[in-house]
């Protein structure tokens, strides 16, 4: 028996069982072809998977599983075979959101993604035939705004692959500049990878006024703005007080990493501006001393607390 995603034969790590009709899978492998993140719970033996909006519970041995919140049967449980955890290929794809069929002339099960065209493409980019924009990577085409693509899986947090409406698939960047396309996993992907970026210049000298068009200087908000375009290609207005009227507002129990923090400083409302960075941290700089560097959200800063905005 073979399995087929999308037209391309999958290699399983171990052979597929089929128990009165239906075919149990490797899960890790069925799960992350179709774009899902897998997190599995060793000693309650769980297994979750998150596409989208789309989450998927399920515990292995079990004739129910639980998505979005609602229960629903299996026609066998899931098991543990030689030591890989087998679950039940037509449940899970069709949870997904995919489709599925037994093509008996060749004994294969085909699995096709649904195909629903609702990306918009915000501004020209470029169809390319491989997640990079080198050299290496050809253009296909050029997508105008106002195209419709269907987004077949986010590759990391700067690639998606995509299908155009005339059949094309290629890669585009996942940057929030290009399409309306977003989802929590790739939000979570683009929040790491900003704050990696950001803590490069880690130490860099704090001066006041510095040009947001050099790196060997920053102040607090020609840091942020540095560190949201170069990332994620986000125009940011170069003061604190302008940035603080960017995207939409979050209150301080909201925060999600990547959030832009702000606080009085010098006298004015909005002085000073930061990066939330998680587990009740800021990404910052405003010390000579320290220049750029990390330190916790404690009750000093939110004293001058005013605003969140979220950006993306």
């Amino acid at each position: 028996m073979s399995i087929y995603w999308d037209g391309q034969q999958l290699q399983p790590e171990v052979e597929p069982l089929n128990i009165n009709g239906t075919v149990l899978v490797p899960m890790r492998g069925l799960f992350e072809v179709q774009g899902a993140k897998l997190s599995w719970n060793n000693a309650s033996k769980t297994v979750t998977a998150t596409k989208g909006d789309t989450t998927l519970t399920y515990h292995i041995g079990e004739l129910t599983a639980n998505l979005n919140g609602q229960k629903l049967p299996l026609t066998r449980p899931g098991q543990i075979t030689k030591g890989y955890t087998m679950i039940p290929l037509r449940f899970v794809s069709e949870a997904l959101g995919s489709t599925v069929k037994w093509v008996q002339s060749t004994r294969s099960v085909q699995i096709s993604p649904s195909v629903d065209y609702n990306t918009s493409i915000l501004w020209g980019v470029n169809l390319r035939s491989s997640p990079d924009s080198g050299s290496s990577s050809v253009s296909l085409e050029m997508l105008s705004a106002g195209a419709k693509v269907h987004v077949i899986r986010e590759v990391d947090a700067s690639w998606l692959e995509i299908r155009t409406q005339d059949n094309r698939t290629g890669y585009i960047s996942a940057k929030p500049k290009y399409t309306d396309y977003t989802s929590p996993t790739l939000i979570e992907k683009q929040a790491d990878e900003l704050i990696a970026y950001g803590k490069k210049y880690l130490g860099t000298p704090y001066v006041f006024g510095a040009s947001p068009d050099q790196t060997d200087t920053f102040d607090c908000s020609s840091f942020v703005k540095r560190v949201f375009q170069d990332t994620l290609s986000i125009e940011l207005p170069r003061v604190s007080y302008d940035q603080a009227n960017i995207g939409k507002k979050v209150g301080i129990d909201e925060l999600r990493k990547g959030d832009l923090l702000f606080f009085s400083a010098r006298g004015l409302d909005i002085g000073h501006v930061g990066i939330y960075a998680g587990d009740n941290q800021i990404l910052h700089t405003y010390s000579k001393e320290l220049g750029v560097h990390v330190e916790t959200f404690d009750s000093q800063w939110k004293k001058r607390f005013v605003t969140a905005r979220r950006v993306f």
